[in-house]
């Protein structure tokens, strides 16, 4: 049988299947670091389509790898799985869908590779959103996962385009902390010591700094604790920020300068101050072409095609980018709406159930699974899409030190 229709045969057979999973993890929205339910519908799932699993990895007790290696030598991919909802709103950036479409198209390339040889695996990467212990991927990769690795694969849900893989910022989530003295603000002022005016010394500086960033910049942040009554010097406060950059030189140059801003807040005021990550740093994506010109071939098979992007479109963070500093990586976008919709936003959440979006599962797996079929079967292009990724790296290296 031929394998192209073997993995069609294998995603129309399976298809209700993980639909019903996208379905019930919709109902069970969770965030970072708490994703119990999405973890362990997924991992069990992968169990019974016959992969080694094991959960609890790289730091992350939501996180999992699931692995099936053939009985010959061949390529390693890995597809990327991301099942973790947005705060007090839910699944409103379609991750339901997103883990649901890797684990069928990682189970369909299965049935072919005791022919073509090579490994598959699934890698379940909590906290994509951000939160406790989030940007898994960041801890993947520094924990080695993606060390034998030759390419990694997977699609993201999007509004009524498909897209292919674009460049994204790099981001650096902060917690930023001060800590004072209390003291009645009446009676006795002197001998307080404000955390919250440190914080909006902070804050203010920042609003300053700003127009002295490069335009690739972005900072935003919110003031989460400042005291308990009004009456009472506030002794701790709190802020959260996101520092973001088109390249990871960039952003570590305004981490250190805003790390001066909480050094000068602390000395102004005499508060105790800190700044720390609150999870992993998110790198900067680096796309390439050739890779995402193979996933395109494949989506035209199904008669869908492409919407170029935007010059200029605007860019958010994602840790598929610390991935992609690493090896080759696609994350093209799948259409799962028939007009546009705000991602992160009611409209999406709905689309993440709707018919269209459910069906955006098999029809991501599809072209994901004869995306890897095409590199494990003709190794030029898997080295040509190697050599281009290197390629992008090493210009990435030049534009930061000229």
């Amino acid at each position: 049988m031929d394998e192209r229709k073997k993995i069609i045969d294998f995603i129309e057979e399976r298809g209700d299947t993980y639909k019903e999973i996208a379905i019930d993890i919709h109902k069970h929205p969770e965030v970072s670091n708490y994703e119990f339910f999405a973890c362990k519908r997924l991992s069990e799932q992968l169990i019974k389509e016959g992969f080694t699993v094991k959960t609890d990895v790289a730091g992350h007790r939501t996180g999992f790898t699931a692995i099936y290696q053939s009985n010959k030598p061949g390529p390693i991919f890995v597809f990327l799985a991301e099942y973790d909802a947005l705060e007090g709103l839910g699944h409103g950036c379609g991750h339901n869908l997103f883990g649901a479409t890797s684990l069928l198209a990682a189970s369909a390339l299965k049935q072919v590779l005791e022919k073509t040889g090579g490994e598959v695996r699934v890698y379940g990467t909590p906290g994509e959103e951000g939160g406790e212990n989030g940007s898994a991927k960041g801890s993947f990769v520094r924990e080695g996962f993606f060390n034998d690795v030759d390419a990694a694969l997977c699609v993201h849900p999007g509004a009524n385009e498909h897209k292919l893989t674009g460049k994204s910022l790099g981001c650096a989530p902060v917690d930023i902390e001060f800590w004072g003295r209390a003291a009645h603000a009446a009676g006795a002022p002197e001998k307080g010591i404000n955390a919250l005016d440190a914080i909006i010394q902070v804050y203010n500086s920042i609003n300053a700094l700003r127009q002295h960033l490069s335009r690739d910049v972005r900072i935003h942040g919110v003031i989460t604790k400042g005291g308990d009554a009004p009456n009472i010097v506030p002794d701790y406060a709190k802020a959260k920020f996101y520092f973001r950059a088109a390249t990871a030189p960039v952003l570590e140059e305004v981490y250190q300068k805003v790390e001066r801003i909480v050094e000068g807040a602390a000395l102004a005021t005499g508060a105790k101050g800190r700044m720390q990550p609150y999870q992993n740093r998110v790198e900067n994506t680096i796309p390439t072409p050739y890779f995402d010109e193979i996933y395109e071939k494949n989506l035209n098979l199904f008669g869908e095609v492409i919407t170029p992007r935007k010059q200029n479109e605007p860019m958010g963070s994602t840790d598929v980018g610390n991935v992609s500093q690493i090896i080759p990586v696609i994350q093209p976008s799948i259409a799962i709406t028939d007009i546009p919709v705000a991602g992160h936003s009611e409209e999406m959440k709905a689309a993440a159930c709707s018919e269209k979006g459910l069906a955006s599962i098999l029809l991501g797996a599809k072209v994901l699974s004869f995306t890897a079929l095409d590199l494990l079967e003709n190794k030029e292009v898997l080295e040509k899409i190697k050599r281009e990724h290197k390629e992008y790296l090493n210009e990435q290296l030049i534009s930061i030190n000229s």
